[in-house]
C-alpha cells in the first residue's frame, strides 16, 4: 500500500491543509510519516486504515500503533492510545493527506491522466512524446513503469514528489478504472483527461460494464480534471460531450484525412500538417488523434505534435514486431479484451499478404464472461487460432479454454488448443508460411506468467524469438 515521510507536522495543521471534508478528530499530535500497511509503520506515522477486498486495516491498529503510529485515520471506531481522525471514507482521503505532507507536487507540474479500456498505454506514451517535442521534461508513468497501471495513493504521491524534485515539469499517466473506484488519484487535478475508448472488461472488479463507465467517467468531473478529450466515434465516451461537467471536447477517426495504415507505420493529414507515427495498426491511428487533441489543448503547436509523433519509440507489447528473418512477420500485442482483439486482427488483416495465425487466451480469475467473446472473434477474423494459457492464476487452464471455445463454432477445425503457451507460440510459427503473420494476444510486454500464485519469467516476444530461431534451424 505504500509509506512515505515527511517533515515534521501537527496532525491539526496536517488535517486542515488537506482540506478533508467531514473529518473529525479528537486529538493532536505530531506526524512524520504515513503509511497503509501496519507492517511498514515507522514511528510517527499517521495509520491509515483501508478497507481492501479480502482484509480490513482497522483490525491492524493495534499493531500499528504498537509499531509506532502516533494518529490513526479511520471510517469506523476503533479503540487506541493515539489521536484518531474520523471521516467518512478513508480511501477518498489518503490522497488528500500524502499530498498534504509532501507539498502537493501535482500542483507544481502540468498534469495529463489517460483513461479507457484499450489504448491507455500508446496514448499516454504519445501524449509525453509531443510534450517532450515542445521542450518539457515529461514523466510517463503506467502500466510500463509499476506494478499496477495507477500506484496507490500514498506511493503515487511520492512518485509525483520524486518527479518534480528532478525538475520533471510534465507527468502523463495511465488511469486505470481500479484507481478511479479506490479513489487512488485524490490529491489530483488534471490539467486534462482523455478517455481513449469504452468496452468490457474488469467485471470481475465493478460487476457491470454501466459501473465500469461510471469509475472511468468520474474522471471527467470537477476536482478531477480541468478539460477532458474523449472518443467522438465511440457510443459510450461520446455521450460525456452531452452537458459535460468540464469543458469537454472529441477526436474522431473524420478528423483524418488521406490516411495510410500499414504494419509498421500510420500516416494521416491532420488540418494543415502531415503526421507520421512509427507504429502499425487501426487503433495507432486513433491513439495518436486522441494525443493531438490533447497537445492542442495542452498549448503544443502543429511542428510540436507532427514532431512528437514522428519521434515516438514503440511501445513494447503493442503491435510490437518480433525480428526474425523467416519470410513471415509475428505480432506481440497486449490485447486482451474483445474490443482491442478485433481490432488487432482487422489492423493485421488490412496488411496481411497472406494468412493471420493467431496464439491467444484468457487471465484467470478475471472477467469470465468475456471468454467465449474472444473465441468467437478469434474465430472469425483470424484463419488459424492456437488457444493456450494467459496467467491462468488460481484457475485450471483447460477450464478457461473450455469457456473460450464456447463461442467458437461446432467444427471449426481452425481452432485448435494447446494449454503450454510457450507450446503454443512454437507451434504457430512452425506452421507459418511466407507472407503469413503471426499474432500472439494478451500479454505484451508481461515478463512473468502466473500459475497457481507463482509468477514464472515468461516473455512472447522471446519465446517467439527462440521459436524462430529453432524454425530457422530446423530448414537449415
Amino acid at each position: 500500500m505504500g509509506r512515505v515521510s515527511c517533515p515534521p507536522v501537527a496532525l491539526s495543521t496536517l488535517t486542515t491543509a488537506a482540506e478533508i471534508a467531514g473529518a473529525r478528530t479528537d486529538g493532536d499530535a505530531v506526524v512524520t510519516g504515513i503509511s497503509a500497511d501496519s507492517r511498514d509503520v515507522h514511528p510517527g506515522d499517521i495509520f491509515c486504515c483501508v478497507r481492501g477486498e479480502s482484509f480490513d486495516g482497522h483490525r491492524f491498529v493495534d499493531a500499528a500503533v504498537k509499531a509506532g503510529a502516533v494518529a490513526v485515520l479511520a471510517d469506523a471506531d476503533v479503540e487506541v492510545p493515539v489521536p484518531v481522525v474520523y471521516v467518512p471514507e478513508v480511501r477518498r482521503v489518503i490522497g488528500h493527506l500524502a499530498s498534504a505532507m509532501l507539498g502537493r507536487p501535482a500542483t507544481t507540474m502540468l498534469m495529463v491522466g489517460v483513461t479507457g479500456t484499450n489504448g491507455k498505454t500508446s496514448t499516454a506514451a504519445m501524449i509525453g512524446s509531443v510534450l517532450s517535442a515542445a521542450g518539457r521534461s515529461v514523466e510517463v508513468l503506467g502500466t510500463l513503469t509499476g506494478v499496477r497501471t495507477t500506484p496507490e495513493a500514498i506511493e503515487l504521491q511520492s512518485r509525483l514528489r520524486s518527479c518534480a524534485d528532478a525538475g520533471t515539469d510534465a507527468v502523463v499517466m495511465e488511469v486505470s478504472s481500479h484507481a478511479l473506484a479506490q479513489h487512488r488519484t485524490a490529491g489530483v487535478e488534471f490539467d486534462v483527461a482523455v478517455f481513449t475508448n469504452f468496452g468490457r472488461d474488469h467485471l470481475d472488479f465493478h460487476g457491470t460494464e454501466d459501473a465500469y463507465f461510471e469509475a472511468k467517467a468520474s474522471l471527467f468531473t470537477r476536482g478531477h480534471a480541468r478539460a477532458g478529450v474523449v472518443n467522438a466515434d465511440d457510443a459510450r465516451t461520446a455521450g460525456l460531450l452531452t452537458a459535460p461537467a468540464i469543458p469537454t471536447f472529441g477526436f474522431s477517426r473524420g478528423d483524418a484525412t488521406d490516411i495510410s495504415v500499414n504494419a509498421a507505420s500510420v500516416s494521416y493529414s491532420l488540418g494543415p500538417v502531415r503526421v507520421t507515427v512509427p507504429m502499425g495498426g487501426e487503433f495507432t491511428l486513433m491513439n495518436s488523434l486522441a494525443a493531438a487533441r490533447a497537445a492542442r489543448l495542452l498549448g503544443c503547436t502543429d511542428d510540436d505534435i507532427v514532431n512528437g509523433l514522428a519521434g515516438m519509440t514503440p511501445v513494447p507489447g503493442r503491435f510490437e514486431p518480433v525480428v526474425g528473418g523467416a519470410g513471415f512477420d509475428v505480432i506481440v500485442d497486449y490485447a486482451h479484451t474483445p474490443e482491442s482483439l478485433e481490432s488487432l486482427l482487422l489492423s493485421v488483416r488490412a496488411v496481411s499478404a497472406g494468412r493471420v495465425v493467431l496464439v491467444f487466451g484468457c487471465g484467470g480469475d478475471r472477467d469470465r464472461g468475456k471468454r467465449p467473446l474472444m473465441g468467437a472473434t478469434a474465430a472469425r477474423l483470424a484463419d488459424s487460432v492456437i488457444v493456450t494459457s494467459d496467467n491462468p492464476r488460481s484457475e485450471d487452464p483447460d477450464a478457461i479454454i473450455d469457456e473460450i471455445m464456447v463461442g467458437v463454432g461446432d467444427g471449426d477445425t481452425n481452432v485448435t488448443r494447446e494449454p503450454d503457451r510457450a507450446r503454443a507460440i512454437a507451434s504457430a510459427i512452425s506452421r507459418a508460411q511466407r507472407g503469413d503473420i503471426v499474432v500472439i494476444a494478451g500479454k505484451g510486454h508481461e515478463a512473468t506468467q502466473e500459475i497457481a500464485g507463482v509468477l514464472h519469467p515468461f516473455s512472447d516476444a522471446e519465446i517467439a524469438r527462440s521459436s524462430m530461431a529453432a524454425r530457422k534451424e530446423t530448414h537449415a
